[in-house]
């Protein structure tokens, strides 16, 4: 696990968006979220010139994991390991996806183990290291990962902050790495506080915390906002909800709850049939988010609701569940909002930011924002009145299923414009055809299962019949938490994306281990599953691509397969066919500059690893 710097020329910033002076202050470069820098200096005559110009471990190489493993086993706070050992949920290394900040000469970057780092941009050295030890807490309500920091200065003092696997939010002094003193409790503020049904040493029933952070904070007009994972995997209708706090970037203090499941009179409770807030919970922001700071609005993509694929105990759309919320940063109160998805079983949420960006639509300028999603659609909006830029249709969809309890929405929101950028549903005719063999057997594969369009309803596997329902684009999409990015001078949003698919599978949990809902997920991929022999796929390709999108006119501009797809191309019953560009390279989260879109694949580098194109 390291973090590696290219060798790069920084050059002044022209463009009045994006990146400015050669820094990435914000996640996603600037708190709108365009990963767009105005730097030309690296073009495409010069660009398979770069190299490495440093590497170095993060310092959670240097932990002994071995003896923090111990100590928690003889805690008993290692928590429930799933079926098959696999060790991303232990106290592991392995899921490093965190994103460099650069500023004033320094990189900052926080670890899976929720270690911050501070590196010297141009040599590589370590400047300084801040660790909070959450590691010793417990395993956290996700695998332990975080995706990146913040990064704030008033003009006199300079802030990084993070999220931890055990619940907080600390802050620290970005040239020091010390602890912001005067922010909350020695530099970090508790995330639990005032959270129904989540205090601090209790557990979800894996004996994993329920309140975890993976994703980074966002500081705009002073205040912090954090995402927070709430546990996904319960057992029980009752969860904590994953209420999104305002937070005063200098004494940590409680600026402001938004409650993204309302209670009592809020707006929005009467979307939660037999008063189901009272208990349900999750309906979190897991993903980054992105503000426009003159506006002082924040935008939060909020996830599903308690579980994420059975609703029968929440009746209702379930308000503000797969929703994007315009909130006042200032003061956390809702401006306006959209609900893609009502009454989630699919596992829809939002799982990126938002991307802002300025755009001429039938000749009227429109401040605009840009949201992708899981199901490959883009929803494009006025981000100042939530009003949509093209017409978004309330459409009927199928509702029948056999999980007993559930009642869906009989409609879902259809944007007119853009296209989708990935397919959506499934039809025989959307089955791989490389060959006549080929087709057969996926013809074959699927004769057990429910086909239809986006939305159509999970079934439950009956034995000696369905085997459940083929979603498409799988839970994890579509468009995931490595989001687009945007030109702000062309207006043309980049999608990265996945052609993949999933099928639940139910269980009911046990009351004696404190189960009381009704249905519950199994284990991902478990049970019969529609697949091909010796990992041939299922669909028509392309199996990943990158799409451009005009959003000054909401059409694609164009669309290409990411990668050659040679672990499709190269297999024994393909390699000798004439077959284009098959993608399923990746789709790793574009970079914007003045002259190039730069992108990672996962495959096709000097030692067959990664590459960035």
């Amino acid at each position: 696990m390291t973090v590696a710097a290219l060798l790069t020329i920084a050059a002044p910033a022209g463009a009045q968006y994006g990146a400015t002076d050669g820094e990435w202050r914000s996640y996603a470069g600037d708190n709108g979220s365009t990963k767009y820098s105005p730097l030309d200096q690296i073009d495409a005559d010069n660009f398979s010139r770069l190299e490495i110009a440093w590497r170095v471990p993060t310092p959670d190489a240097r932990l002994d994991l071995e003896a923090i493993t111990e100590e928690l086993a003889r805690r008993g706070r290692l928590g429930e390991v799933p079926a098959g050992g696999n060790p991303d949920y232990g106290v592991s290394l392995r899921l490093f996806k965190a994103t460099p900040l650069m500023v004033g000469g320094l990189v900052f970057v926080p670890t899976p183990l929720s270690l911050g780092a501070a590196y010297d941009a141009g040599t590589g050295e370590e400047r300084w290291v801040h660790d909070p030890e959450s590691y010793l807490d417990g395993p956290p309500a996700a695998r332990a990962n975080m995706r990146g920091a913040a990064y704030w200065t008033d003009g006199n003092v300079e802030r990084v902050y993070w999220g931890t696997t055990d619940g907080y939010l600390v802050s620290v002094d970005a040239r020091t790495g010390e602890p912001a003193a005067e922010f909350g409790e020695n530099g970090r503020v508790d995330l639990f506080t005032g959270v129904p049904r989540a205090e601090r040493g209790t557990y979800d029933p894996r004996g994993r915390h329920w309140i975890s952070v993976t994703s980074p904070p966002i500081v705009s007009n002073g205040v912090v906002v954090t995402p927070v994972t709430i546990s996904d995997y319960s057992i029980a209708k009752e969860a904590p909800p994953g209420w999104v706090k305002g937070i005063d970037a200098i004494t940590g203090e409680l600026r402001w709850v938004f409650r993204t499941v309302p209670r009592g009179d809020d707006f929005g409770a009467e979307t939660w049939g037999n008063e189901s807030w009272r208990y349900t919970g999750n309906t979190n922001v897991w993903a980054a988010m992105s503000a426009d700071d003159e506006l002082g609005y924040v935008y939060l993509p909020t996830s599903t609701p308690t579980s994420d694929y059975y609703g029968g105990h929440r009746p209702g759309d379930n308000l503000f569940a797969e929703s994007i919320v315009a909130v006042d940063i200032r003061t956390g109160e809702r401006k306006w909002h959209f609900q893609a998805v009502h009454h989630g079983v699919w596992d829809y949420d939002f799982p990126t930011h938002s991307n802002l960006v300025d755009v001429t639509v039938d000749g009227r300028v429109v401040k605009a924002l840009a949201q992708v999603s899981k199901q490959g659609f883009t929803y494009v909006f006025d981000r100042e009145t939530g009003e949509p830029v093209w017409p978004i249709e309330e459409r009927p969809v199928e509702t029948d299923t056999n999980l007993e309890g559930e009642v869906l929405s009989a409609t879902q929101p259809f944007p007119t414009k853009p296209p989708p950028f990935e397919y959506q549903g499934i039809s025989i005719d959307d089955l791989v055809d490389f060959t006549p063999e080929i087709r057969a057997m996926a013809v074959e594969a699927v004769k057990d299962f429910r086909l239809g369009p986006l939305f159509t309803p999970p079934m439950n596997t009956i034995e000696g019949g369905i085997q459940g329902t083929i979603q498409r684009p799988a839970i994890d999409g579509g468009a995931n938490l490595q989001g687009s990015g945007v030109d702000p001078e062309t207006g043309l949003l980049y999608v990265p994306s996945n052609n993949s698919f999933s099928v639940l599978k139910y269980y009911t949990p046990d009351p004696d281990a404190g189960g009381n809902l009704r249905y519950s997920q199994s284990a991902f991929g478990s049970g019969r599953q529609p697949r091909l022999p010796q990992g041939l796929p299922l669909f028509k390709p392309p199996y990943s691509r990158m799409t451009a999108i005009d959003l000054n006119a909401g059409d694609t501009a164009w669309m290409q397969p990411n990668g050659n797809g040679d672990r499709y191309r190269n297999h024994p019953q393909l390699r000798d066919l004439n077959l284009p560009p098959l993608g399923g390279d990746g789709r790793g989260g574009p970079v914007i500059t003045k002259t190039l879109l730069i992108s990672a694949l996962t495959a096709g580098g000097s030692d067959g690893g990664p590459r960035l194109i």
